[in-house]
C-alpha cells in the first residue's frame, strides 16, 4: 500500500499539467474537496492541492509545445542524476532535468521504452505528498503497457522494484509492483496490458489509456463520478465493482487528463 514513509522507488508526488489551472482546480475541488494554494510568484502558476491542510497533489500550466493535459507520477529517488543515467542505460529517455526546484528538491522527467512518461523526486525541503490512501487522496498507480515483460525489466533496472504476477477477474494477467524489499504489503501499483476492448473504447473517446495513471480513493465512487460528469468530465470506463479490490471508474477531466477513482469498501 502507498504510504508517506517514502523509500526509493515509491510514489512520492503527483502533479497535473493543464491548459487552464483555474478551471482545473475548480473541477478537482468539486470532485475531491481539494483547495489550491499557489507556490508563489516565482513558480510560474504552479501550486498545491490541499486536503485539510495537507498536500495531496499539485498542478501547473502546460509549458512544452504540443503537450497534452495529463497527470504525472513521481517516484522517490535518492539521487536523481543517478536515476537519469539508469533510465538511459535501460533504454528510456530523459524529458527534462535533473534540476533543482529551489530548496524543495530535485526532479527529472523520463519516458520509458514503451512511451509512458513518469518522473522522479529527490526530496529536499519537501519530502513528498503529505497524505495518501485516505478518501480523496492518491490510492494506487497503474501502468498500461503493450509489452508488460519489457516494462517490468525496465522498471526493475531503474528502481529495483519487486514484481509479483497475479491473475485478475476474467483471466487478466496483472503485475503488482513494490519498492525493493517491500513485498506484497508494500505494493504501490501495477502493470498490465490494456484489454483490447478497453483500449478501443478509450481511443474512440479521444485518448489511449497507455501510460501511467493515478487512482484516487473516494468514499462513494458513483457520487464522485456523478460530480465529475456534472463538472465536465467524461466517463472512459463506467463504475464496476471488482471482488476484493473495490468499485472503480476511469474518467477524463474537462481537459482530457485521465484519472481513476476507487471505493475500497465496495467489495
Amino acid at each position: 500500500m502507498l504510504t508517506t514513509r517514502y523509500v526509493p522507488g515509491a510514489p512520492n508526488w503527483i502533479d497535473l499539467g493543464t491548459p487552464d489551472v483555474e478551471a482545473a482546480t475548480a473541477f478537482y475541488g468539486a470532485v475531491f474537496g481539494w483547495e489550491f494554494r499557489s507556490a508563489g510568484p516565482g513558480a510560474g502558476g504552479y501550486g498545491f492541492f490541499l486536503l485539510e491542510g495537507r498536500t495531496v497533489a499539485a498542478a501547473g500550466p502546460l509549458t512544452a509545445d504540443g503537450a497534452s493535459s495529463a497527470w504525472t507520477l513521481y517516484f522517490h529517488s535518492a539521487h536523481a542524476d543517478a536515476t537519469a543515467k539508469a533510465v538511459e542505460q535501460a533504454g528510456g529517455a530523459v524529458r527534462f532535468g535533473p534540476r533543482d526546484i529551489f530548496t524543495a528538491g530535485r526532479q527529472a522527467g523520463f519516458t520509458d521504452p514503451g512511451g509512458a512518461e513518469f518522473a522522479v523526486w529527490q526530496p529536499g525541503d519537501i519530502q513528498g505528498l503529505e497524505a495518501v490512501q485516505v478518501p480523496n487522496t492518491l490510492w494506487w498507480t497503474q501502468l498500461y503497457a503493450t509489452d508488460v515483460t519489457a516494462a517490468k525489466d525496465f522498471y526493475r533496472a531503474v528502481f529495483a522494484w519487486d514484481t509479483a504476477d497475479v491473475v485478475l477477474v476474467r483471466g487478466a494477467e496483472y503485475t503488482v509492483v513494490s519498492p525493493s524489499g517491500g513485498g506484497r504489503l508494500g505494493a504501490h501499483g501495477g502493470i498490465m496490458a490494456p484489454p483490447a476492448d478497453e483500449e478501443s473504447a478509450a481511443q474512440q473517446g479521444g485518448a489511449s489509456i497507455l501510460g501511467w495513471h493515478p487512482y484516487f480513493e473516494v468514499s462513494d465512487c458513483d457520487a464522485a463520478v456523478a460530480t465529475a460528469v456534472e463538472r465536465g468530465a467524461t466517463v472512459v470506463f463506467p463504475a464496476e465493482t471488482a471482488a476484493g479490490i473495490g468499485r472503480q471508474a476511469t474518467l477524463r477531466d474537462p481537459f482530457q487528463a485521465l484519472f481513476s477513482v476507487n471505493q475500497s469498501d465496495a467489495v
